[in-house]
């Protein structure tokens, strides 16, 4: 009897969200979004460049917080978009594999600049010591911290799941290059690449997440002790809605990653999937810029410099939806 000659997989096939007979809407809800996430990023990132008054070191981590997600956005959104214009991109193996690391480099990195993010919200909570505890040469070193990390996070799952076999079905029913649907479609055994990929799930999320956690505790602490209640709110306002956010963030990550061999269906892995790769990157420049008052105030100035119009009242509605 003859061998049976079962080649390798070298390409496969995303169906993201075939199933949906609203495609056209998806899409144009995607392409906004996709548009709106960019140019409020680049805003962001135009004026604490040029306004020289947003040079704290909490502007520039939303700086590189704000590069991070016009990078994590253009690694995710535009395969998703072209998915449902073809009703079913076809990718090669290699470029799957380099969007995989991409997505997990720019993930990884997030976290770890949000935690850092958060160390820095912490550090305000003490005005006498701040300049002792987030000088501009910290502030560096914490975003270069959150940037290798992040390098070294991606390289290690994406070599491994690099060197597994796959000869069978080479449809993926997701819409992005990710871990676990590709898993699911190797020959070769996988407990010790989804072991290590589960281990580092909960050493870049769980960690991250708990030391956010930890020092937003410390931060409620040092708001009750305003003695104006307008200002506890306003405070409180603020703070909840970045908490809100990051929980938002890190709890639909978690509930992806750091699983063991529970398994959700397809459909609700996508819907979760949209929350970290599209959702969160949209209201992000929202919450943690795009409603702050000096923020807006620089807005305004750096609009007046750029169209030449001195003395002229530039509305903050036309950047804050």
């Amino acid at each position: 009897m003859e061998p049976q000659n079962v080649s390798t997989v070298t390409e496969f096939q995303l169906l993201g969200f075939q199933n949906l007979l609203e495609w056209m809407l998806l899409f144009a809800i995607f392409l906004i979004i996709c548009f709106l996430t960019i140019m409020r990023n680049v805003i962001i990132i135009t004026v604490v460049s040029q306004d020289q008054q947003l040079c704290l070191p909490m502007y520039t981590f939303l700086k590189h917080l704000s590069f991070l997600e016009i990078c994590y956005t253009s690694t995710i959104v535009p395969l998703l978009l072209a998915n449902l214009l073809s009703w079913g991109q076809v990718i090669s193996f290699s470029a799957y594999m380099a969007q995989l690391y991409f997505f997990v480099f720019f993930g990884a990195t997030e976290c770890f600049l949000l935690a850092m993010m958060a160390y820095d919200y912490l550090a305000i909570c003490s005005p006498l010591h701040y300049s002792f505890l987030m000088s501009p040469g910290i502030c560096a070193k914490l975003v270069a911290i959150s940037w290798l990390t992040g390098v070294g996070t991606g390289f290690l799952p994406s070599l491994m799941i690099s060197k597994l076999e796959f000869r069978g079905p080479n449809q993926i029913n997701h819409f992005f290059c990710d871990f676990p649907p590709l898993m699911q479609l190797s020959c070769s055994s996988i407990y010790t690449t989804e072991l290590v990929i589960f281990i580092l799930s909960i050493a870049v999320l769980c960690i991250c997440f708990l030391l956010i956690l930890v020092s937003y505790v410390f931060i409620v602490s040092s708001i009750l002790r305003i003695p104006s209640a307008s200002g506890r709110m306003k405070t409180f306002s603020t703070c909840g809605s970045h908490l809100a956010v990051v929980t938002i963030y890190y709890g639909t990550m978690i509930s992806m990653y750091v699983r063991t061999n529970a398994h959700l269906s397809l459909e609700i892995n996508k819907i979760i999937s949209v929350f970290y790769t599209v959702v969160t990157p949209l209201l992000n420049p929202v919450i943690y810029s795009l409603r702050n008052k000096d923020f807006k105030e620089a807005v305004k100035e750096v609009m007046r410099k750029k169209c030449g119009i001195y003395g002229v009242r530039v509305k903050g509605s036309v950047f804050i939806r």
